[in-house]
Formats: C-alpha cells, sequence, structure tokens
C-alpha cells in the first residue's frame, strides 16, 4: 500500500518546471555562447555572463512555448507530459514561456544595438519554430537557425565583433543541428531510419580541418577526432544495434554540440577554455540522467 501511494504522488512543481524548460540542454547553450564569444575575440567577462543570462531566458521562454504550442499533439501521443499528464495547466505554460522571453530579450536588447537586432531576430525565429515544427518539413533548419544566432548573438559582444569565422562556424553548427533534428523526428519510426542526417554531422570538422593550419592543427586534429568518435558512438544506437534506440542517439548528439563547439575554436583555444567545454560536456551528459533532454 505504502508503495503504491508513492507511485501516486504528483510530480514537484519545480520538476514540472524543469522538464519543461529542458535544462539538461543548457550546458549547450552556454557553450554556444562560449565558442561564439571567443570567435569574435572574447573580452570582459561579465558581458559574456550577461549574455549567458539572456540567452539563457530566451532557450528557457523557447521550451515552454514548445510544449504550450504541442498541447494537443501531446494529448494523443505523449501523454507523459507535463500538461497532459495535469502536472500544470497551459496557460501557466503560455506565461512562463513569454515571460522568460521578455526577459531575455530585455536584457540583451540593453548591451549593444548589433546585440539587440539579433537578439529580436532570434526570438522570432523561436516563436516561429515552436508554431510550425510540427506542420512543416524544414522546421530544422529554423531550429539550425536558433542555435548559430547565439554564436553570431555572443560574438557581437566580444572585442572584434561578429567575426568570418564566426560567422562560417555558425554555418557549420547549423548543418550539424539540421542533421541531428531530421534525425531526432524519426524517433518513432518503425521502418528504415535515413542515414544521409548523419553526413550533415560531420560539416564542423570539415570547416576545422579547412581553416586550421600550421600550429593550430595538431589541437584540430586531436578534437576532430574526438568529435567523430562521440558521433559515431551516437549513431551506433541507431543504426548498429538490433534494438535501436533513436531518443539515446539524439540525447548523445545533443551533448556533443559542446564538443562541436569546442572544435570551432580549437585553433585558439587555451587550456582552460578547453577545460571549459570539458566541464559543460560533462554536465550535460549528467542532467541527462535526471531531466530529459527532449
Amino acid at each position: 500500500m505504502l508503495l503504491q501511494l508513492s507511485k501516486s504522488q504528483p510530480t514537484p512543481y519545480w520538476r514540472t518546471v524543469l522538464i519543461l524548460g529542458r535544462v539538461s540542454n543548457l550546458p549547450t547553450v552556454w557553450s554556444n555562447c562560449l565558442a561564439g564569444w571567443l570567435l569574435g575575440g572574447g573580452g570582459t567577462g561579465w558581458m559574456f555572463l550577461v549574455v549567458c543570462l539572456g540567452t539563457t531566458c530566451l532557450y528557457l521562454g523557447g521550451m515552454f512555448l514548445n510544449d504550450a504550442f504541442d498541447v494537443e499533439f501531446d494529448r494523443q501521443y505523449r501523454q507523459e507530459r507535463p500538461i497532459p499528464s495535469g502536472q500544470i495547466t497551459v496557460d501557466e505554460v503560455w506565461r512562463w514561456g513569454f515571460g522568460w522571453l521578455g526577459a531575455g530579450t530585455v536584457i540583451l536588447i540593453l548591451l549593444d544595438k548589433t546585440t539587440g537586432v539579433l537578439a529580436v531576430v532570434l526570438l522570432i525565429c523561436i516563436v516561429v519554430y515552436d508554431a510550425v515544427h510540427k506542420l512543416v518539413g524544414f522546421s530544422p533548419a529554423l531550429m539550425a537557425a536558433c542555435r548559430s544566432l547565439l554564436y553570431l548573438l555572443a560574438a557581437s559582444t566580444s572585442v572584434r565583433g561578429v567575426t568570418g569565422l564566426a560567422i562560417w562556424s555558425a554555418f557549420a553548427l547549423a548543418a550539424y543541428i539540421i542533421g541531428l533534428s531530421f534525425l531526432a523526428r524519426q524517433e518513432s519510426t518503425r521502418g528504415a531510419l535515413n542515414s544521409w542526417p548523419c553526413y550533415l554531422l560531420l560539416a564542423p570538422i570539415l570547416l576545422a580541418l579547412l581553416v586550421n593550419a600550421d600550429e593550430y592543427r595538431r589541437p584540430v586534429l586531436l578534437f576532430s577526432a574526438v568529435l567523430g568518435l562521440w558521433i559515431f558512438r551516437c549513431l551506433r544506437h541507431a543504426f548498429l544495434v538490433s534494438d535501436r534506440n533513436v531518443g539515446r542517439a539524439v540525447g548523445g548528439l545533443l551533448a556533443g554540440i559542446v564538443l562541436v563547439d569546442l572544435l570551432a575554436v580549437a585553433g585558439g583555444g587555451t587550456v582552460w577554455t578547453n577545460l571549459d567545454f570539458v566541464l559543460l560536456f560533462v554536465a550535460a551528459l549528467v542532467f541527462q540522467r535526471f531531466v530529459p533532454a527532449t
């Protein structure tokens, strides 16, 4: 009887908020900002922290609105999600979502004109993605735009601003996100999986090998190998085992965003910045043990 009562206990409100915000992915948001900031030449630490705060709010707002827009879909196919399971009302989720988005946008607009413009563009991309991602086939491109804008937004606050390398790195990150997102869309597929998204995951490695030479070549080769091996390890769960688990593959690839960011700055990173990325990667994996990444 005691066991049955414990199982029927409602989920604590704070955990519901963490699940709605998919906070296990926050280390990848911060690593995106760190990579973009470093690609723009770095700068003052407080500016970077404020960028992380603003983008964290935008990310959380986007995740809350994702569930609010998907409420009818979740009631049919994902009844364990917080809204259909009765853990929180849809009206509360709308308020949480717009509150986070508003706070993040205001924080970033106050930093700089360019940063503010990019923040507004990111805000639009987030809302459009949440509204249409279940309706259109190109929604992974919208998700990729959101992630790549984090590079540019963070770079806009650094000493050199948005550099050419920051832009190219944003494109490579976008390709990785598109590949990851298309794979994630096949999670409920019972037949054969399309393998073409996997090739897009290699775009960051290709860019790093093209733009880095001389003394930067060795660390780039090392981090390219690390990212390549991690991608293979993740895809193994989707393609190379009899009892495939696309969700596990996607979760690993989401954490792998930090390795993409590390590779983007491998040519000019220091031991300490490399350590920061390693810690964020470990944090992403640990957080996924407690809060689902998708």
